[in-house]
């Protein structure tokens, strides 16, 4: 199975910690961390953007900052497992802005788990009865709201490369 992945040397793993920590790092900026010179810096970055292992650079916002106080963890089941009835959902959920993920899942009596942002609870009870329950297929939903972050990353671990 490795046989099928990009074969990364230390250069390329330095520019995606790098990138994972700052997005926003010019090619010189980036090429001076890495130590590398700017052209070659540059075009490692491309290959690494072309084989897909850069997915995107993009800015990380703070919901708090912009009135997004709720963070909810919904897991649901879905009354059948029939490819039409997980594409309807999967498709409805991923055009609902407030969901930040949604991963079919596998060990518990749930079939999906969702993470969801909202102002407040008011908002959160909209978006549960007004989209979620309407969904063709949805037969439970389980919501549970983080108390507080512990780790909230969006860097891929690098240290098994």
């Amino acid at each position: 199975m490795k046989d099928n992945y990009v074969k990364l040397d230390r250069f390329d793993q330095r520019i995606l910690a790098a990138l994972q920590r700052d997005g926003g790092l010019s090619n010189q900026q980036l090429a001076e961390e890495v130590g590398l010179s700017a052209s070659p810096c540059s075009r490692r970055v491309q290959k690494l953007e072309e084989a897909g292992i850069i997915r995107a650079r993009t800015a990380l916002l703070e919901p708090r900052a912009l009135g997004l106080d709720m963070t909810a963890l919904i897991q649901i089941s879905m009354d059948r497992h029939t490819p039409e009835r997980l594409e309807n959902f999967e498709r409805t959920v991923a055009s609902y802005e407030e969901v930040q993920w949604c991963y079919l899942i596998t060990g518990q009596a749930a079939d999906y788990v969702l993470k969801v942002m909202v102002p407040d609870m008011e908002r959160y009870q909209q978006f549960l009865l007004n989209k979620i329950t309407r969904i063709e297929g949805v037969s439970g939903v389980q919501s549970s709201f983080v108390m507080r972050k512990v780790v909230d990353s969006t860097a891929v671990p690098l240290g098994y490369l």
